[in-house]
Formats: C-alpha cells, sequence, structure tokens
C-alpha cells in the first residue's frame, strides 16, 4: 500500500527583498498529525517561510501543495479557507473588539444569511474556549483588557473556530508561566490525535523534545536539515547545523588594550517584571558591549529602559556617576544617552523630512534664536556630522526616505553625534542594510568607540555581536546568564548558553 502523502510540501521556495534573499530554495514537508519543528537562529528565515504559508508573502519561485494538489495562497484568506491557520508571536488581534468579535471576525455566524452577533457568536466562542481549557474567559469582554497568555487562546480560538487541517504556531509559549505551557501542550496534543499538524516555531530545545516530532532546521535563508527526529537528535548536532554561515562580517580590529576609564555608564539592579530579571552591568569610554540573546529574551527592553522609554520597576542607571531619573528619555538625552532603535524608520526617522532635519531634530535649541530657527547654522551642523560619517548622498536636503537602509542608520547616528552623546545604545544596528553596507557600519561603530563613546549593543545575528563588541552578556529569558570578553566566546558557545541555559562543552 502507497504511503498517504504529505499534507503539506513546500518544493523550492524562493523569496527576496531588497538587499537580500530570505528564502533560498527551502523545503519543507508535513504529514498530517504530526508536530514538526521549525529551529533556526533569527534572520534564518523562517518568518518569512511561515509568512508564505501564511499567504501573506508570494513566493519569487517554489510550488506549494496541499493534500497532495499544487495550490496558490494569494492571501491569508485563501490560506485559512484551504485550512491553514497561523498564530503569529506578535498577535495579531484587535484590543477595542470582544473576544467573541475576534474569534469570528470575517467569518461570523449567520442565519438565512444574516450575521448573528450577540448570543450565538458568544455561545460558539464559550466552547472553544472551554476545549482550550480556559472556560474563564469571558466572550464578551475586550481583548485588550486581557493579560497576554489570555490574548494568546484567544487567538488560538480564531484559528479553531475555522475547520483548520494545520496551525503554525510562532513562539507560542514566549508569554506563558509553566503551568499554561503544560495547557498549551495538552491543546497540541488533542490537536495531533485529531489529524491536525502542527508546524511548531521555538528556540527552546527542551519544548522541541517534548513535543516535537521532526524537525527542520533553516540557516541564511536554506533548509540545511530536514525530518530530524525532535527527541533523539543531539543538541550539539542542531547547534552545529545552525551555525555556519555564508555571509561574510568583515569586522574592524579590537584596540588592543582594553578601556580602563571610570564607567561611564552604570546599570544597577535594573529589572522590569515580566520582562527582564535584575540587572548589573558597566560599559567605560571607549567599550562596545554586546547583549546576545533570542527575541524574548529582554534584550531591546533593556535599551530601552536605559533610554528612559520605559520605566523600570526596580534599579538605577548612571550617567558620569549621576542617576538618571526613571521613565524619562529626556533626562537619558539630556545626559548623553542615545538610542538608536531596531524600528529606525517607525521610532527614529521623520522619512518625509529632510536628512538635516532628521539629524537636528535632537538639537533644535541649539539653532534656535528669539524663537527662529537659524536654518543656515542647521544645515552646517547636519553637513559636517553627516560627512564625518560618509554618509552617501552628501545632500543633506535629500529626504531621508530616498536613502538606502545603511545611509539612513548613518542619519540616525549622526543625529547622536551632532548631541555630543556620551552612550550611544544600539538595537539591531544593521537590520535591513545589504551585506556591502555592513562592513562600513561597523567600521563607523568601532570608530565611535574609540573617540570616546561609550556603546551598548543588541544583535540577533551572534556573528555580529561576538565580532563588534568588546565584551558580552548572554541573555536567557531576561537573565544574564554568562559574561566574558567577546575574543573567549564562539558563535556554538553563545546558541548553547541562550538555548539551554548551560554552556557548551
Amino acid at each position: 500500500m502507497a504511503p498517504e502523502p504529505p499534507l503539506l510540501s513546500m518544493s523550492g521556495i524562493t523569496k527576496s527583498f531588497p538587499g537580500v534573499r530570505a528564502l533560498d530554495g527551502v523545503d519543507l514537508d508535513v504529514q498530517a498529525g504530526e508536530v514538526h519543528c521549525l529551529l533556526g537562529q533569527n534572520g534564518a528565515g523562517k518568518s518569512t517561510l511561515i509568512k508564505v504559508l501564511a499567504g501573506a508573502h508570494q513566493p519569487d519561485t517554489g510550488t506549494i501543495r496541499w493534500r497532495g494538489d499544487d495550490v496558490t495562497l494569494r492571501s491569508p484568506v485563501a490560506a485559512m479557507r484551504l485550512g491553514i491557520a497561523t498564530i503569529y508571536q506578535e498577535l495579531d488581534l484587535v484590543e477595542h473588539l470582544s473576544v467573541a468579535e475576534n474569534v469570528h471576525l470575517g467569518h461570523e455566524p449567520t442565519t438565512a444569511g444574516f450575521v448573528v452577533r450577540g448570543k450565538a457568536a458568544r455561545a460558539s466562542t464559550a466552547a472553544l474556549l472551554k476545549r482550550l481549557g480556559h472556560p474563564e474567559i469571558d466572550p464578551a469582554r475586550l481583548v485588550g483588557d486581557l493579560p497576554a497568555a489570555q490574548q494568546q487562546i484567544v487567538s488560538m480560538a480564531r484559528a479553531l473556530s475555522h475547520d483548520v487541517r494545520l496551525i503554525v504556531m510562532d513562539e507560542p509559549s514566549a508569554a506563558l508561566d509553566p503551568e499554561e505551557v503544560d495547557n498549551l501542550f495538552r491543546i497540541v496534543a488533542d490537536l495531533t490525535a485529531d489529524g491536525v499538524a502542527v508546524v511548531y516555531i521555538s528556540h527552546r530545545l527542551e519544548e522541541i523534545r517534548r513535543i516535537g516530532d521532526r524537525v527542520t532546521v533553516l540557516k541564511d535563508g536554506r533548509a540545511v536539515a530536514g525530518g530530524l527526529p525532535a527527541k533523539t537528535t543531539p543538541t550539539s548536532e542542531v547547534v552545529s547545523l545552525m551555525t555556519g554561515r555564508n555571509v561574510a562580517y568583515v569586522f574592524p580590529e579590537r584596540p588592543a588594550a582594553a578601556p580602563d576609564g571610570d564607567p561611564v555608564l552604570q546599570v544597577r539592579g535594573l529589572a522590569r517584571e515580566g520582562e527582564f530579571a535584575p540587572l548589573d552591568l558597566e560599559v567605560r569610554p571607549g567599550e562596545i558591549v554586546g547583549l546576545a540573546g533570542l527575541v524574548g529574551s529582554g534584550r531591546s527592553e533593556i535599551l530601552e529602559t536605559i533610554y528612559g522609554a520605559r520605566r523600570p520597576t526596580t534599579g538605577r542607571v548612571l550617567v558620569g556617576g549621576r542617576p538618571l531619573r526613571p521613565g524619562s528619555v529626556r533626562a537619558a538625552v539630556r545626559a548623553g544617552v542615545g538610542l538608536a532603535p531596531e524600528e529606525r524608520k517607525a521610532q527614529a526617522l521623520l522619512m518625509l523630512e529632510s536628512v538635516t532635519r532628521n539629524v537636528s531634530v535632537s538639537s533644535l535649541s541649539r539653532f534656535s534664536r528669539g524663537g527662529w530657527i537659524d536654518r543656515g547654522a542647521e544645515r552646517g551642523a547636519a553637513r559636517a556630522a553627516t560627512r564625518e560619517l560618509s554618509l552617501r548622498p552628501d545632500d543633506p536636503s535629500v529626504p531621508v526616505r530616498t536613502l538606502s537602509g545603511g545611509n539612513q542608520q548613518k542619519a540616525v547616528l549622526a543625529r547622536w553625534l551632532l548631541r555630543g552623546c556620551r552612550v550611544l545604545l544600539l538595537d539591531e544596528p544593521t537590520r535591513g542594510v545589504d551585506v556591502g553596507a555592513r562592513a562600513e557600519l561597523y567600521a563607523v561603530i568601532r570608530r565611535l568607540a574609540d573617540e570616546g563613546l561609550a556603546v551598548l549593543l543588541v544583535s540577533s545575528e551572534v556573528p555580529e555581536v561576538l565580532g563588534l563588541a568588546d565584551r558580552v552578556l548572554v541573555l536567557r529569558e531576561g537573565r544574564v546568564v554568562h559574561e566574558a570578553p567577546a575574543p573567549e566566546l564562539d558563535e556554538h558557545r553563545v546558541l548553547d548558553l541562550v538555548m539551554e541555559g548551560t554552556p557548551a562543552s
């Protein structure tokens, strides 16, 4: 008797974006009733692959077969109609709608062709929530009033409200406590017992071993291993598959001597409940300190709390020995702290404004005379700052939206250079920057440190942290599990630390 064909088969899937080939001929097959785990470092292509499967991205080339037939997933609605549901790590719920309205959004219950709201929708939602082990969630309650763990249950109920045959779960345990994780695994076991397939994405190897059947490993947009047994494949083999790279990283040389001046940035017992545990760190002038960890480990939250964009639960931040007012961006900037955030287009740049205005926006008081801005002085200062960083084109009057990703990042750095900052916080400094421009940015960051800035760096790419930083703190689930000079670490050891919490042997 011939074996059953896979429920899902993706073959030769490619997808490119400007400056990056996100997927490079990926194959993935999933059997009905199995938990197929997808592993890979941040940037390996996992998110792009599941967006192709969800119909949110169209592949450039490749084929998708569903229950033995070729299909084209032109939209998320088309994928859902086939029975493919995706639960993203960043939940796509509408906070001002009720639980029942979210669960049935887009396919509201009908009678005689008319949409039925209220009682019928709440009753069916209550049945789904009971199936998921959460009968206490009120279907009439606004989703925005629910804690994160219950919002995830609502997202799962929405998926189950369709006739799903495959559910993609992207880091589903990130916001759950141990008891909630147990409930999640019970739900997954019930689903697979009914023949539903689950594609499960997680960085936690203990979860993969507990719940998974097979594993596919992605690296640099390629599937480097498919169908590995989840419970018996050694950790060392999985980590080795994840760490090999095709991208060349060219880093400037570190100074021969480690910085030995007084710390300009001191963090003492800083913590935010639910995000990261009490943290101590110091950064000296001329030093680059890297934070290595997975998404959800608290990396970005630490930077934003130091910058004052988040208020700490406990602890304090000192710059030049003086404590900053907690939760105050203004106090941090006045003390000489600058942040280049992860989402620079949304969080740092005025996309419709000129390079000049983007560079000068944090220093406008320097150019203000009697309530009027001296445009000539503003342009001259911005041009000097951008030239120092070799920003191209050498014309600060052009809109910042016309620049490449690397030059947009230089505009953000020029802002803090003009401001005269003493501490530079960098969150994913080369995200969206093509490979050719990375080496130039690395050289800029190193030079700024050599000129006396204290730099605290976050990057999802372990080689970037190890290549740029002088010293590295490794984070796992909001806690520092290891600290060492960067030359004493390698990619394999860091991955072992962030995934298992123990050093590699």
